[in-house]
C-alpha cells in the first residue's frame, strides 16, 4: 500500500525540470505483463555494479531475470511503453540468505536492479532519468495484446535488442496490492525508487507459465545471452489494467568499488538538453528475430 502521506498530495501540482505533474505521480488502466526466468547467479551478480547490490539468490542457488513491459495509456506525462530488463537483487554488505531474502523484503532491501529501461517518449526519459535516476532512453517499442498472448519487441539504432512473448493466463482475477523497489545507477550513485501497484492479474507458475525470449546483438542487452537463462519461465503475470503510484521521494547512496572507477557512467549531461516531447519512434520492424531465441 502507498504511504498514507501520499494521499495528502492528491489534487496538488508539481513542476520539476520543466515537467508538470498532477500529484500523486501515477498510472491508471495500463496493460502490463511480467515474466521471471532463472539464470546463473555468479554471472548475473557480475552484471551488478559496485559493492552495495547483490543478485537475489533463489532456493536452488540461481538468480532471476525479470522482464516487465507496461503500456502506459494514462499517466501524468502522457502515453508511452516502458520496457524493464532487470535482475532481482538485495542491498547490503553481502548477499542475503536464500528464502529469507524473499520473506523479509525491507530487512534485505529486496528489489530489482534495472539493467536497461527503454521507453517510447522523450519526456519519459527526461523525467525518469533526470528525477529518479532510472536508465531510460528512447527506443523503438511495441506492445501487441491479443486474445491468447501478449508480446513486446525492442529495437534501437536499427539493431534488434529484445523480444518477449507470453501466453496469457486464463483469468486475470487475482487482486495484487504490492510495493516494489527499483534500483539503478545514475551519476555513479545507487538510486532507489518505490512504486505501489493495485490491480487484478492473471498468474501462471512453473509448468503452466509459457513464454518465448529473444535476445539480440544490441550492446545494451547482448551480455544477457551469456548468463545461462532457463528458457522456461518460473512465472508469468498479465495485468489488463494496472494501476500504479510512484512514491513521493527516492533515495541514493554512493556506490563503492574495490579499485578507483575508470569511467563515469551517465549523469546530468544525458538529460539536460531533453524536451517534453511525447512523440514515439517508429514501431519495431525487424522480423528475423527467431535466430536470437533463448533455448
Amino acid at each position: 500500500m502507498p504511504p498514507k502521506r501520499i494521499k495528502q498530495y492528491t489534487g496538488r501540482y508539481a513542476l520539476v525540470d520543466g515537467i508538470p505533474y498532477q500529484m500523486p505521480v501515477r498510472a491508471a488502466n495500463s496493460p502490463a505483463f511480467l515474466a521471471g526466468f532463472t539464470c546463473d547467479w555468479e554471472k548475473a551478480n557480475a552484471l551488478l555494479p559496485g559493492n552495495e547490490i547483490h543478485a537475489l539468490k533463489l532456493p536452488n542457488g540461481r538468480a532471476i531475470l525479470l522482464i516487465t513491459v507496461i503500456n502506459y495509456v494514462d499517466t501524468s506525462i502522457g502515453k508511452y511503453i516502458e520496457y524493464s530488463i532487470a535482475i532481482g537483487c538485495t542491498k547490503g554488505k553481502k548477499p542475503a540468505p536464500r528464502i529469507l531474502n524473499t520473506v523479509f523484503f525491507k530487512s534485505y532491501g529486496t528489489g530489482q536492479y534495472i539493467l536497461d529501461l527503454p521507453v517510447s517518449s522523450e519526456i519519459s526519459v527526461k523525467g525518469g532519468k533526470g528525477i529518479w535516476g532510472m536508465p531510460k532512453h528512447q527506443a523503438n517499442l511495441d506492445f501487441i495484446d491479443t486474445e491468447e498472448a501478449v508480446s513486446s519487441q525492442y529495437e534501437k539504432d536499427g539493431l534488434f535488442a529484445f523480444r518477449i512473448e507470453i501466453k496469457k493466463p486464463k483469468s486475470p482475477s487475482l487482486r495484487i496490492k504490492i510495493g516494489a523497489t527499483n534500483y539503478c545507477r545514475y551519476r555513479n550513485m545507487l538510486m532507489a525508487s518505490y512504486i505501489y501497484f493495485d490491480t487484478k492479474a492473471g498468474v501462471n507458475l512453473f509448468g503452466k507459465a509459457q513464454a518465448k525470449l529473444y535476445i539480440g546483438d544490441h550492446p545494451n542487452v547482448a551480455m544477457l545471452r551469456d548468463i545461462d537463462i532457463n528458457p522456461d519461465p518460473m512465472f508469468t503475470v498479465y495485468m489488463p489494467a494496472a494501476n500504479g503510484i510512484l512514491d513521493d521521494h527516492m533515495q541514493c547512496w554512493f556506490m563503492t568499488y574495490d579499485e578507483p572507477p575508470a569511467a563515469m557512467p551517465e549523469g546530468f549531461e544525458s538529460v539536460f538538453h531533453l524536451g517534453n516531447g511525447e512523440e514515439w519512434l517508429a514501431p519495431p520492424s525487424i522480423v528475423d528475430y527467431e535466430k536470437y531465441a533463448v533455448k
